[in-house]
């Protein structure tokens, strides 16, 4: 069975990339490599350099293809409040001709990285499938659009579909070339912070009088090997002319002095921190319910925080 794995290779869809090969997949990946890195390619996978927005490109990588996983696409909340039209441009306009050229290529199945950015401000924590949908941001919008582009083609078109929404992703894969982890610029993510975090520039704490156990924020994460065996558990479970939506995470969270204590044992001394103002917008808690996919799909996550953050750290090294 051949996957075409669209941005195979940033961050996630490397990492899908890698764990597909070992279960014995064939990969197609389509990526522009605006984020991505052609250096994580492994030997012998096909890697077409293109756009979602050039139709030929999606064409060309959809040849003798059985299944998408789809991770391409732009994903930073502020620089989507900065540039909307871009982002609807490469998310949806993109997606829209993905599965244009799905139907050309008579390739009926998808597994889309969606996000928790969907759902907006939660009235219930921890969120399920069945919350409102109100996305704050241009990025949580595009993310929503497509899922709805997708429930429009698996009941128009019969397409198998599976949309897997989630906060944030962690921790990183070891491979025979090394390490694949997150490489960012400029990097947003909490964890690579913590770890880097200095005494001449330390880690910021938005808030130390939420209410939490703590008082600080609690957040929803997933190790990035966790996440990609429910894309491949997604994968195995798709049905024709249906559209399933699962969300994806920890279960519980984490908050931000759980991530600076997990960072600090990993390294072996306290990090640096420094106590800032809340910033406006920011809920106390955001956590996903992933019951329905711990009973539908049968995926539990297993790595906690420690072992996101300690294999974090080792891909610096």
């Amino acid at each position: 069975m051949r996957i075409l794995v669209t941005g195979g290779t940033g961050y996630i869809g490397s990492t899908a990339v890698e764990i597909l090969r070992n279960k014995g997949y064939e990969i197609s990946i389509l990526d522009d490599c605006s984020t991505g890195h052609a250096d994580c390619v492994p030997t012998g996978v096909r890697f077409i350099q293109g756009s979602l927005l050039n139709r030929s490109d999606i064409a060309a990588a959809l040849q003798d293809t059985d299944a998408v996983m789809h991770f391409a696409g732009k994903s930073l909340v502020g620089e989507s409040v900065e540039k909307p039209d871009l982002y609807h441009s490469v998310n949806v306009n993109g997606t829209r001709n993905l599965l244009d050229e799905m139907k050309i290529a008579s390739v009926t199945k998808i597994v889309f990285s969606s996000s928790a950015a969907t759902y907006g401000e939660p009235d219930v924590i921890p969120i399920p499938e069945s919350a409102s949908t109100n996305p704050t941001n241009p990025y949580g919008a595009t993310k929503l659009g497509i899922d709805s582009m997708i429930s429009r083609e698996s009941k128009e078109q019969g397409i198998s579909a599976v949309s897997l929404r989630y906060f944030n992703v962690a921790g990183a894969l070891k491979s025979d070339r090394g390490w694949l982890a997150e490489r960012h610029n400029p990097e947003t993510h909490l964890i690579p912070n913590v770890l880097r975090s200095t005494q001449a520039n330390p880690v910021k704490i938005f808030g130390n009088d939420w209410p939490t156990a703590d008082g600080t924020c609690i957040r929803d994460y997933v190790h990035v090997i966790d996440l990609i065996d429910a894309h491949i558990k997604a994968l195995e479970s798709l049905a024709e002319g249906i559209h399933e939506i699962y969300n994806l995470g920890s279960g519980d969270g984490y908050s931000v002095r759980q991530v600076v204590a997990a960072a600090s044992l990993a390294i072996g001394h306290e990090v640096p921190t420094i106590d800032s103002p809340r910033r406006a917008g920011d809920p106390a808690i955001l956590i996903a319910d992933i019951n329905k996919a711990k009973v539908q799909l049968g995926w539990v996550p297993t790595r906690r925080i420690n072992e996101m953050v300690a294999d974090t750290l080792a891909s610096f090294a």
